[in-house]
């Protein structure tokens, strides 16, 4: 379920995220994905670290939708190195970069998930 106030919290991170450059440790893609849900419904989910980022994402257990049909602030997956971002709105979506966040066409992705 998504907080009453999930679009005014998503802003914030994203505003906050914008400069933000990528650290390994500090600031991933996984760290950023588990803000965005945590932003969009409140809470923060339990996931389990398995071999590959797709079942990672999984274990959260939101539920798999296609990119093409994932909406504002659900988590998505581009591959080619596979890195987790948020749909900010129609077809475009962010991800960490080396500098803060970047955006891409949601058509590069491959996976997303429906949060709340």
């Amino acid at each position: 379920m998504r907080h009453p106030d999930w679009v005014a919290r998503l802003a914030a991170l994203l505003r906050e995220a914008e400069a933000r450059a990528f650290h390994p440790r500090e600031w991933n893609c996984a760290l950023f994905a588990l803000a965005a849900v945590e932003a969009v419904t409140g809470q923060r989910p339990r996931v389990r670290v398995l071999p590959s980022l797709i079942a990672s994402a999984d274990s959260a257990g939101f539920p798999r939708v296609a990119p093409l049909l994932a909406g504002t602030g659900d988590v998505v997956l581009a591959p080619d190195p596979d890195r987790l971002g948020v749909v900010l709105d129609a077809g475009r979506v962010a991800f960490v970069g080396p500098r803060g966040l970047l955006r891409a066409p949601i058509t590069h992705c491959t996976h997303a998930w429906r949060i709340g």
